[in-house]
């Protein structure tokens, strides 16, 4: 994918050191052609190294493929677009002084990220400090577009508590209302499981179960645990990493012959890093390649393959959106300027090419969350190929799964 990485080409460069000498004959007037022909950088942090890697480095995959896109349709605001990324490595303090590194010296226009959720908010506290429009691609954790919503950050990525509203009422229906959480012990994991036990108590459920951490590798207690409890589901809500490390020792255990396996999010990074017998459950895919009634999917995905040699995921498709979601916000705004690029944003529609599944998803203004459609199903093992592991036996639309913005405990205040 390297051809993506050179988003200004030689001959802009040349042009500008051309106009640049020249002016220094001619007069200023020159150098304004030069700044014009500056590239629109955008900003990128995420988790590169650590357990949520895979995920991470998808959602620079579709940025970059967007970016190509961009650039080989006239770019942004008619200026080439300029990816820069950097590595969280996991670390809500590295995450944070990337940030600043990139609007501080980089001059980023728009910054993206971060898969952790607690970087995302830290992150989100410097861009908005600093007025530059900020999209978090995959960091779910419900206070970012609720309790402590900002007017410049925008989410890709359902929140916890629609991708658990979703997917509850399947996994009641077909398995049973007594359930084992096994929870990642940092922002997501808490508001994802808060989620659930709302959703599992209004239909009387009961539960049991365990925080560990982000990292953890051994989860034989957990699981004895989890045995002697004889739940109906196992819901697992580890990311990345983890949750292949937990889902390996589940199958060790024998324990998929005792209980049903389920829960929010089982991503194909994860699902395809697995042996078949783990390849199982009930769980939402908050987007899914293969959707041969839509054809902008259909085009998409063979497209990318062709540029990517990989078929893309729900992470490939966040970073696809957030950065059309920069090109489209420049467009209406006219401008790059963090606060117009927000209002451009608010209630705006994503084209079909874009939002790549049936149905109006669209940034909502209240909260600022996308409201697609959240696609729930059965994984499996492969069928017709090594991406077909997961059959969609109902989508479910993002407004009715997110409630109300009152709900979200959203109170959007826009810079005076």
């Amino acid at each position: 994918m390297s051809h993506f990485n050179i988003p200004i080409g030689r001959r802009t460069l040349i042009k500008a050191g051309v106009a640049l000498g020249a002016s220094q004959v001619i007069g200023a007037p020159f150098i304004v052609t030069a700044l014009g022909e500056e590239p629109v950088k955008i900003g990128m942090v995420n988790p590169l190294t650590g357990v949520l890697s895979a995920l991470a480095q998808s959602e620079v995959d579709g940025a970059r493929y967007a970016e190509a896109e961009i650039n080989k349709n006239g770019g942004i605001l008619g200026r080439q677009v300029q990816l820069l990324v950097e590595d969280s490595a996991n670390d809500v303090g590295t995450g944070v002084q990337k940030t600043s590194k990139l609007i501080d010296r980089d001059k980023v226009a728009v910054i993206l990220g971060d898969v952790n959720s607690g970087i995302a908010y830290a992150m989100s506290q410097v861009t908005s400090e600093k007025k530059v429009f900020h999209i978090v691609p995959g960091g779910h954790t419900d206070p970012i577009t609720g309790t402590n919503c900002k007017w410049n950050v925008f989410r890709v990525c359902n929140t916890t508590t629609m991708d658990a509203a979703a997917i509850t009422p399947e996994l009641v229906k077909r398995f049973g209302k007594k359930w084992f959480f096994i929870t990642p012990d940092y922002a997501y994991g808490h508001t994802l499981e808060d989620a659930f036990i709302k959703q599992l108590k209004k239909l009387g459920g009961t539960f049991e179960g365990d925080y560990l951490p982000i990292n953890n590798t051994d989860f034989s207690a957990t699981l004895i645990k989890a045995k002697g409890y004889k739940p109906n589901v196992l819901l697992n809500n580890m990311g990345g990493l983890t949750q292949i490390n937990c889902m390996k020792q589940f199958t060790q255990f024998g324990m998929q012959k005792e209980m049903a396996l389920g829960g929010a999010l089982f991503e194909l990074e994860t699902v395809k890093a697995l042996q078949p017998d783990a390849q199982a459950g009930w769980w939402d895919m908050e987007w899914w390649w293969n959707q041969p009634d839509v054809p902008e999917v259909v085009k998409f995905v063979k497209d990318y393959r062709a540029a990517t040699k990989k078929t893309p995921s729900a992470r490939d498709w966040f970073g696809y959106v957030s950065m059309h979601t920069v090109r489209l916000a420049a467009a209406k705004a006219n401008s790059l300027d963090g606060p117009k690029l927000a209002m451009a944003v608010e209630d705006l529609e994503l084209p079909p090419e874009v939002a790549l599944q049936p149905g109006k998803v669209r940034y909502r203004a209240g909260d600022h969350e996308l409201m697609p459609n959240i696609f729930i199903g059965e994984v499996h093992p492969p069928k017709s190929g090594p991406d077909d592991v997961f059959t969609i036996a109902g989508r479910v639309p993002g407004e009715q799964a997110a409630g109300s913005v009152a709900d979200t405990g959203c109170k959007m205040v826009h810079p005076a």
